[in-house]
């Protein structure tokens, strides 16, 4: 209990300030009784208290100075470190004027998380587009944030709800570009960081991980196809002669029922939709992306900036509630492995 009351507060992202990211915020706080963990976002408060006026949320906002000051406003006020737009904000309609501001976002929300002035951070979704119409020359998040950390490999994305967790071995390419790009390597890559971070972050001592095929039935032999048998099988032999605990290939249309979801621990799947079909299948509201890898906890909504219904106050918050209690979860495990940690050593 007493580490739930110390724990420094999430930082959360503006993302793109024409889309749904701050009325999201405001609900969240406005739920913040249910469960959801106290943070502060990084914003511009002029536009979050116009935002709360324009769409009829009844939420309160408050200034702070620094990250320490969020924890005791949260109970009465969102918390909103300022974070000047230069221009005026239109639901609907980006602008490339803000750009530079969305990024410092990202910037010192990683930064307070790298430093441990907040407990993760939480990202809002963010317009490319836009970036990049601004010069910004990373795919997205997961790639910038990578860059921002030093990391001397990739880190790997992935989505995850209560009943479910898959990582895209492949992930924003075209079904003939993941095939030709789908090696060994890439495979057991993201195996090795599912798996600590399933140790560290999620508190599974001994991680499970289950591989599905790229080919239908799991290329049968190889008759359907022999990426199986030679770059899938191979890299399952390599994980499990690290002592990975890992099974497959499997054929991925009997992967994710129930019964088979039992038997795994996340699953490391092939590319793009045949790991998000099932994830939002099974939790489309609740899904949540996770960056694996990174020196701090990274989560967000697993949904876009849905311009058509910004600024009417309609968005539904629980993508990001979801996001927000599992980088609290995350958050407060991987101290505690570290906590263990130096008890040991």
């Amino acid at each position: 209990m007493n580490a739930r009351r110390t724990m420094p507060p999430l930082a959360l992202t503006m993302g793109e300030p024409a889309g749904i990211g701050g009325e999201i915020a405001l609900m969240a706080w406005r739920s913040r009784a249910d469960a959801v963990p106290p943070f502060f976002l990084i914003d511009d408060p002029d536009r979050i208290e116009t935002l709360a006026e324009l769409t009829g949320l009844d939420a309160r906002v408050e200034r702070i100075a620094e990250p320490e000051d969020a924890a005791a406003v949260f109970p009465r006020a969102l918390p909103v470190l300022p974070e000047r737009l230069p221009a005026a904000v239109d639901p609907g309609r980006p602008s490339a004027a803000n750009a530079p501001a969305v990024i410092r976002a990202i910037d010192r929300a990683a930064g307070f998380a790298r430093s441990g002035r907040a407990g993760a951070m939480v990202t809002n979704p963010i317009h490319k587009t836009t970036l990049y119409d601004a010069g910004f020359e990373h795919p997205g998040h997961t790639e910038y944030l990578a860059a921002l950390a030093g990391l001397d490999a990739p880190s790997v994305m992935m989505l995850a709800c209560d009943e479910l967790r898959v990582v895209p071995v492949t992930v924003h390419l075209s079904l003939r570009a993941a095939i030709e790009a789908l090696d060994a390597d890439a495979i057991v890559h993201c195996g090795r960081v599912t798996a600590a971070a399933l140790k560290a972050d999620f508190g599974i001592e001994r991680p499970r991980l289950a591989v599905a095929g790229l080919n239908p039935h799991a290329g049968e032999d190889g008759h359907m196809g022999r990426e199986e048998i030679d770059i899938v099988a191979p890299a399952i032999a390599r994980l499990r002669e690290e002592g990975i605990a890992v099974s497959g290939p499997a054929p991925a249309d009997t992967l994710f029922h129930a019964a088979a979801r039992a038997g795994y621990d996340a699953v490391l799947c092939m590319y793009h939709d045949q790991a998000l079909i099932p994830l939002k299948t099974i939790d489309f509201a609740g899904g949540v992306n996770v960056t694996l890898g990174l020196p701090f906890v990274r989560t967000s909504p697993d949904h876009g900036t849905a311009f058509a219904i910004a600024g009417t106050g309609t968005a539904s918050p629980e993508s990001l509630i979801a996001a927000l209690r599992m980088a609290d979860r995350m958050a407060r495990c991987r101290a505690g492995a570290a906590t263990k940690g130096r008890a040991v050593a």
